[in-house]
């Protein structure tokens, strides 16, 4: 039963808001010390206000509640839902500060998708950016793509029981260990892993394209986090096109895919279990829609002129489709090229890729491999329970760590959010529609912004109108929470104004 919130719970969740605040200030150090070493004065003036910001506001509701306080599922979920919006403003400011952006609506939106991984951007003169903001831009999409909570954790920045419940509060409801701490610790080190591994490998390969050593470091590193978590954001305006590199490509695909596939079953193929990976719901649905997809892709395609040769439909298609399922954003063709000279059918197959996204667990957005899977799972359930005789008991079992029984409350769960992530895409084409923009563009977009997969028809740019703008953000914050902690947010505002609902507690 929802009750309101008294001035001890407001106490509580502003403890904790105050405690990730705070910690934000420990990531604005990197884009410092950039600007530092490469003696960009402004830009680390800019980083020393944001990160006095940090401080102030931090310490102030750091200090709402000084005694210990245990959070309780509610006040996690607002803590959650609370703390992308906080950073996602606080990480707006220095953004704003680059002059890069027309208003700071627009710094906003960069900085909401930033955090969120989605990797759609309406900046100024991105080829031009300094190294330090440039840095930021990379390092807000570490913090969204291994999710706020899980990077706080692995610092110990909770306490177990504190921390379990802002864990499940970010939609992570499974632990690679027993220890919600060693489970973030676990996430945050394999990811740190293979991006130190990819970094090393990409910024060979800038160098050898002929960038100099610092510069060919930097793009290394960024396109190595900006691929495996999915956050879509290049360094350059041209995306992956400015590289004109193949071999940078098939790395950034091997990332994409790796980054799309849950951190637990990364730690079965960690732990040598083959084929509790290779028999998992969420493996075999991504295989099996996947390979559905590239074919009705590869037909469609085909009738384009531009991509009609071989060699160029491999290349630029099958990067397109790891880019979109994995949510990642990235494009090795133009914006023009995909709403013109792409076919009707395989624009669409794009937002299809998109709208289902990766695995559940992992850094990529959507609804998500494993209740697509379980979805499909109920249905053929339904089918033998309407074929079955009356007496016949039918049940229905899947793997997922080990083989599992298909309960109602599971395919009620997978269901919800399945209906929300559908319902969202739907509102926000109707929205497109209502500014005035053409239906195959508005769906395509809405679906982009709400499972932050990025790629961008060009309804999202410099100038598009406020409202469309505000509702694509509120799409990219709500899809990437998977919308029960936004949900819950709104329920707890509203119960907590209702008078009538007035509890009280000691």
């Amino acid at each position: 039963m929802w009750q309101r919130f008294t001035w001890y719970d407001i106490r509580v969740i502003g403890h904790y808001l105050g405690m990730l605040v705070l910690f934000s200030s420990v990531a604005l150090l990197a884009p410092l010390i950039t600007a530092i070493i490469f003696q960009e004065w402004i830009p680390a003036s800019h980083y020393l206000f944001s990160i006095g910001l940090s401080l102030i506001v931090g310490s102030a509701l750091r200090f709402m509640r000084i005694e210990p306080g245990r959070l309780n599922r509610q006040q996690a979920l607002v803590v959650t839902g609370l703390a992308w919006v906080v950073l996602a403003f606080m990480a707006t400011i220095p953004l704003y500060l680059s002059g890069h952006y027309d208003t700071f609506l627009d710094a906003m939106f960069d900085g909401v998708s930033g955090i969120t991984t989605t990797g759609a951007s309406i900046i100024s003169d991105l080829d031009h950016l300094s190294y330090a903001d440039s840095m930021w831009r990379f390092v807000m999409i570490l913090l969204g793509g291994l999710g706020l909570v899980v990077v706080a954790l692995s610092f110990g920045l909770f306490g177990k029981r504190s921390g379990a419940s802002l864990f499940v509060s970010e939609g992570r409801s499974e632990h690679v260990v027993p220890n919600v701490v060693q489970t973030a610790q676990f996430i945050a080190k394999l990811s740190l892993g293979f991006i130190l591994v990819a970094t090393t490998v990409l910024a060979i390969m800038c160098a050898f394209a002929g960038m100099e050593a610092p510069r060919a470091a930097l793009n290394g590193l960024w396109l190595a986090i900006s691929s495996f978590c999915t956050g879509g954001f290049t360094p350059m305006s041209a995306s992956i096109m400015y590289y004109h590199s193949l071999p940078i490509e098939v790395v950034l695909m091997v990332l994409m895919i790796i980054g799309s596939v849950s951190f637990v079953l990364h730690s079965e193929l960690w732990k040598g279990h083959l084929n509790v990976y290779f028999r998992d719901v969420e493996i075999r649905t991504m295989f099996i829609w996947i390979a559905v997809m590239t074919l009705v892709f590869a037909a469609s395609v085909s009738a384009s002129s531009d991509f009609s040769n071989l060699t160029t439909m491999l290349r630029r298609g099958v990067f397109m489709i790891v880019s979109a399922f994995s949510t990642t954003g990235f494009q090795n063709i133009t914006t023009n090229q995909l709403t013109t000279s792409l076919t009707s059918g395989a624009f669409l197959v794009i937002a299809a890729l998109m709208a289902v996204g990766g695995g559940a667990g992992s850094t990529s957005g959507g609804i998500k491999f494993n209740r697509i899977g379980l979805i499909i799972k109920s249905l053929v359930a339904t089918v033998k329970e309407t074929l079955a005789p009356d007496s016949a008991r039918v049940v229905v079992s899947y793997n997922h760590l080990g083989r599992r029984i298909l309960s109602p409350e599971i395919v009620k769960e997978a269901m919800t959010v399945f209906v929300l992530y559908v319902v969202t895409y739907a509102v926000g084409s109707l929205v497109g529609i209502a500014h005035g923009y053409e239906a195959t563009q508005a769906i395509f977009e809405s679906v982009a912004m709400a499972s932050n997969g990025g790629i961008s028809s060009g309804l999202c740019a410099q100038g598009m109108p406020v409202s469309l703008e505000l509702f694509y953000m509120l799409e990219m914050w709500a899809g990437r929470l998977e919308f029960v902690t936004l949900i819950a947010l709104i329920v707890e505002v509203v119960v907590s104004l209702d008078p009538r609902r007035m509890v009280r507690r000691s």
